[in-house]
């Protein structure tokens, strides 16, 4: 198991190279360093580049550039082979890996360890666990049905070879996964960044609400924000001043309506530069986003949402500013390539009440979710162009006028095909043409309709399994709309 590097000071205790598995596992501290590995893991740029490339690509607020891939414009135009780079899982299941290591071998430490205690060793494991169920919570809602690989490997010649597990049975395990997290994880280290950077309980806490809401179990989604909203602890920056706001929030990161990020820095630099900052960026932002999601009030150019021009994007060029740019305000000064250290941002606290309020919005207490939209909407002085008066008895209404709010607090966040896709599935696909409107906003219009009669059939919502994994894996089967 190799574990990567990262000069950010609660993952400089981890070794710096190979460990011989056998000599390992000796004490807390090699403990604690292959914990810390697997959020290494994370930072590895090609992981975090598939959960933006997975998230928004088939959705409708990003554009392609001159320099986009071939492969990236396959995925925008619906036409994704399962040769394309982007089917490849390779960077999640090597996290998982990490994770299934330290659940396989870090019981041996108590036995050696005496200062160990079984409480420490199951906070360890807890976040062992609850990485490895964000992790196949991003697979299960790209793919669908992926192979459970629960045991660890050191090598291709240990892989198993795994059948496909169901949705089903994919989710079961991620729910099996976050209990254990949920009962034995920290509710902090004692400094913001590991309490930012490594899982909490109240981490754990969001990725139950949210994966509550993906199976439409909408009590247990609104009583696991409730933990969360309730502790205290977090809550929504002051708007008031987008400079300092979008400063806190997005350029330093670790704010206190931060829940989990990870953890790029100066001396682990992300990928974002050369995706939406360089001059030969391959993502923008569509040309809808800023006058169609955030509005622009032309009678008053002071009066904007702040998380629309210098917040996710800037309007003059449509950069997608969250993650490339430097400064807001008036003065938009974008990340220099040594400055490209963003962090990519999980879950925050806007997260939580937004999947509580469509939540809130499936159990008849619409007035309820509506009150929260507000308290976002509030916070970002969002224009009057884009408020809407859904009624509060109707539950569809209510829920697109959060999905639409969503579009705007978590731009380029790679989260709005997901939120798209769960809208659309909801009630075995009673509302399939949220999703096939949103298509049709970013398709050409020469491959409209083709595209459009492709999302008509809902297994093409998945990813197909790579060709090479068809090829190592005999036991793996295409997904069935790839076949």
């Amino acid at each position: 198991m190799i574990f990567l590097s990262s000069c950010s000071k609660w993952l400089d205790v981890k070794p710096q190279d190979g460990i011989i598995r056998n000599n390992y596992w000796q004490n807390k501290e090699q403990l604690k360093a292959a914990v810390i590995g697997c959020y290494a893991s994370l930072l590895d740029n090609a992981l975090v580049q598939d959960l933006f490339v997975w998230g928004e690509l088939r959705a409708d607020m990003v554009s392609a550039t001159l320099y986009t891939t071939v492969d990236e414009i396959n995925i925008m135009q619906a036409n994704i082979l399962a040769s394309n780079s982007y089917t490849s899982w390779a960077p999640v299941y090597r996290t998982i890996n990490y994770c299934n290591t330290v659940i396989d071998f870090a019981s041996q430490v108590i036995a050696s360890d005496k200062t160990l205690t079984q409480e420490q060793l199951d906070a360890y494991l807890a976040e062992a666990h609850g990485l490895r169920a964000l992790m196949y919570y991003y697979l299960l809602r790209s793919f669908g049905e992926v192979p459970l690989q629960l045991k660890a490997s050191s090598g291709d010649d240990q892989l198993q070879q795994l059948k496909k597990s169901t949705q089903q049975e994919v989710y079961d395990q991620i729910m099996k996964d976050l209990a254990f997290a949920e009962q034995h994880a920290l509710e902090t280290y004692g400094n913001i960044l590991e309490d930012k950077g490594r899982l909490t309980k109240f981490s754990i806490y969001a990725i139950e609400a949210d994966a509550f809401l993906w199976m439409e179990k909408y009590d247990d989604c609104i009583a696991a924000c409730d933990k969360i909203i309730g502790s205290g602890r977090f809550g929504l920056m002051d708007g008031n001043v987008q400079t300092q706001w979008f400063n806190t929030v997005y350029f330093k990161g670790n704010s206190n309506e931060s829940i989990f990020e990870f953890q790029f820095d100066k001396q682990k630099l992300n990928p974002f530069y050369v995706m939406f900052g360089a001059v030969n960026n391959r993502f923008i932002g569509a040309p809808r986003v800023m006058e169609e999601i955030y509005g622009i009030d032309i009678t008053d150019a002071t009066k904007k949402d702040i998380r629309g021009d210098g917040g996710s994007i800037r309007a003059t060029d449509q950069m997608i500013w969250k993650f490339a740019g430097a400064t807001s305000g008036t003065q938009l000064d974008a990340r220099t390539a040594a400055d490209s250290y963003a962090h990519w941002f999980v879950y925050r606290f806007a997260d939580v009440l937004l999947l509580k309020a469509e939540a809130l919005a499936w159990t008849n207490r619409g007035t309820e979710a509506l009150t929260l939209v507000s308290s976002i909407r509030s916070r970002a002085h969002a224009l009057v162009f884009t408020e809407r008066t859904p009624d509060p008895s109707s539950a569809i209404d209510v829920s697109n006028y959060i999905l639409d709010e969503r579009s705007r607090e978590f731009a380029f966040e790679g989260k709005r095909w997901y939120d798209v896709l769960r809208h659309a599935k909801r009630d075995n696909y009673a509302h399939l043409d949220i999703l096939l409107d949103m298509v049709a906003l970013n398709a050409p219009g020469n491959m409209q309709q083709s595209i459009i009669n492709k999302y008509k059939d809902v297994r093409s919502h998945y990813f197909p399994v790579n060709q090479y994994e068809l090829q190592a894996d005999k036991q793996l089967v295409q997904n069935p709309y790839y076949q």
